[in-house]
Parts: structure tokens; C-alpha cells; sequence
């Protein structure tokens, strides 16, 4: 009786463990969706569209993006942890959602978000500029010579940022710090990059860290001036700009990723598959020509463990700069 009990429980175990075996080995094979925390037309909605229809072609199965915006990221990634985990229902998020959200909002989530959500990749990075704007003879040409002129005018340097807890402005008030304190003021506007360069372009601000993709127009024009470039390297199309490194201020700025995530629950063997999958997007000629034309760089993590270990060093990055700058963000 025993015997034909234990037969019984697994030949159970069995009928229950080979379809799921199946949907491992045979993912994907159903549609794929992508949770996007912006509306359509941004950058991480223009990276998520072009990785997805790359990875349409590759899988040979319908890949839809979804955007939910709001909350600062929280409503999807709420969608994502709470969907089955089974490589069906992904997000791509940027450095704003998913590394400094799930530090200052903490208590807003209701799950621990180290414990419920994994890395699959990184896709791109988008490096920066600490520019300065040329309007009314601003005198300004260098991070030295934006120190000393904060410093001899107190509290008459306004910065610009997208919004009041933003990473650009996290990495003005980080960098005021780091150089001594120059009692710089921030004027957030509401209408994003583009609202930030107009406020430049006036002289309603002085200074703003402000992606190359957004600014790299008026830079050209003459009308704003790079003094830093926030990234490992320096640019190819701008070699005479030095990085924040080079200039002793590491770790000052950010290089605003874009990256792709599961719920942790996820089976391993289905989450090597979607980080392959999602990594050969990237190395297709198409989607590199898309993603440079952007002047964004393609930073795909080598492994799940590397995916990991770089998403925890992010989040420990934004804890030390949101426990060295206190910013109202409610």
C-alpha cells in the first residue's frame, strides 16, 4: 500500500513537474510583455521599443510594450513583481525607477524590492554634460572657474533640473557638496530635459547636468557649454571635454541607464534565456545603429551574476548620495 502510494505521489510530482520543465525549455513561446514606467516617446520608451522589436525577430513570438506611468516607477513595477514570474511579463526602467525609487521610496512599496525583483541586463547608458550656459556673458568655462564664481557669489548660481528629487538634481546638490558647498539654487521645471534647456538658453539658470542626446544641438550652436562630461571616458565627438573623474569629482553625475528586469521569481533557466535573448538584441547591426544614433552606449551585463551585482552597486551608490544630500521629495 505504501509502495503504491509513493508510486502515486510521483507519478503526481511528475505530471506537475514536465510541463513546467516544457514552458522552460520551450520559452518563449507565447507573447512577451515589457512594462515601461513613462509614457510613450522618452528615452526608456524609445530603448524599449527598439530592444523589443529586435527580440520579436529573434523569438519568432509577439514582444508588446506597455507603458504605465506615474508614482515614480511604482506602478510597474508593481505590474511586473505581482505578474507570474515566468520570463512573460519584463520591464525595462532606467536608473530614476529602479535604483533610486526603490531607495527613497522604500516605505511606499509594498514588498522588498532587493527580494522581488532581478536584473536581467543592462542595455544602455547615456552619458551627460555638466553644461553652462553662454546667455548674458555668463563668464563661466570650466568646473574650476563654476567653483570659484558659486563661491564669490553666493546663492546667485540657479541650476536646473527635471524635477524636484530628480538624479540631475540629486547630482547638482551632491556636487555643491563635494566642492565645498557653493550655495548654488535649484530651479526644477516641470517640463523635462527640453524645459531645462529653455530656462538655459534664457539665463534663468545657469548650470544643469543635462544628457548628451537632449543638449547636444544647442552645444553645437554655441548657446550652452560643456565644462564636464559625466562618464568613464571622454566622447569621441567631444575630446576636449574632461570627465567629472578627471577633474576629482568621481562619482559625481549620472550616467542615466536604461535596464531590463524579471520578477526574482523567475526560474533561472527562463531568466538566462530572456538575458540572452535581450543581450543578442543589442548585438544585432540594426539595433546598434538605432541605439548609437541616440549617442547612447550599449552596456549589456556579460551574466545574470555580473546583471546582479551591478544593479545592488547602483542601489548602494543612490543610498550613499541620498544619505549625503537630504532633498524634499514628498
Amino acid at each position: 500500500m505504501k509502495r503504491l502510494f509513493s508510486l502515486l505521489v510521483s507519478a503526481l510530482f511528475v505530471a506537475v513537474a514536465a510541463p513546467a520543465a516544457m514552458a522552460q525549455d520551450n520559452y518563449p513561446s507565447r507573447t512577451i510583455r515589457i512594462v515601461v514606467p513613462y509614457a510613450p516617446g522618452g528615452a526608456t520608451d524609445i530603448v524599449a521599443r527598439i530592444v523589443a522589436d529586435e527580440m520579436q525577430k529573434l523569438a519568432h513570438q509577439p514582444v508588446i510594450v506597455l507603458n504605465k506611468p506615474g508614482a515614480f516607477g511604482m506602478i510597474a513595477i508593481d505590474e511586473m513583481v505581482k505578474s507570474t514570474p515566468d520570463g512573460y511579463t519584463l520591464m525595462v526602467g532606467n536608473v530614476s525607477t529602479n535604483a533610486i525609487t526603490p531607495v527613497i521610496y522604500k516605505d511606499k512599496l509594498s514588498f522588498d524590492y532587493s527580494k522581488k525583483v532581478a536584473a536581467v541586463t543592462n542595455l544602455i547608458g547615456i552619458p551627460a554634460f555638466l553644461l553652462v550656459t553662454t546667455a548674458n556673458d555668463f563668464p563661466v568655462k570650466s568646473l574650476k572657474e563654476l567653483i570659484d564664481y558659486s563661491k564669490k557669489n553666493p546663492g546667485k548660481v540657479r541650476y536646473g533640473t527635471v524635477g524636484v528629487g530628480s538624479y540631475p538634481h540629486y547630482d547638482m546638490a551632491y556636487f555643491d557638496k563635494k566642492a565645498g558647498g557653493l550655495d548654488m539654487v535649484a530651479l526644477p521645471n516641470k517640463n523635462g530635459a527640453s524645459g531645462v534647456i529653455q530656462d538655459l538658453l534664457r539665463g534663468d539658470t545657469q548650470a544643469a547636468f543635462l544628457n548628451v542626446a537632449s543638449s547636444a544641438g544647442q552645444v553645437r550652436a554655441g548657446k550652452l557649454r560643456p565644462i564636464a562630461m559625466v562618464n568613464d571616458k571622454r566622447l569621441k565627438d567631444y575630446p576636449d571635454v574632461p570627465t567629472m573623474a578627471e577633474l576629482g569629482y568621481k562619482g559625481v553625475g549620472t550616467v542615466a541607464w536604461n535596464g531590463m528586469f524579471a520578477p526574482a521569481d523567475t526560474p533561472q533557466p527562463v531568466l538566462q534565456k530572456v538575458h540572452d535573448l535581450a543581450v543578442k538584441a543589442l548585438n544585432s547591426p540594426e539595433v546598434q545603429a538605432k541605439l548609437l544614433k541616440q549617442n547612447f552606449e550599449i552596456t549589456p551585463n556579460k551574466s545574470l551574476a555580473d546583471a546582479k551585482v551591478w544593479l545592488a552597486g547602483e542601489i548602494a551608490h543612490w543610498k550613499t548620495i541620498t544619505e549625503a544630500v537630504k532633498i524634499e521629495t514628498h
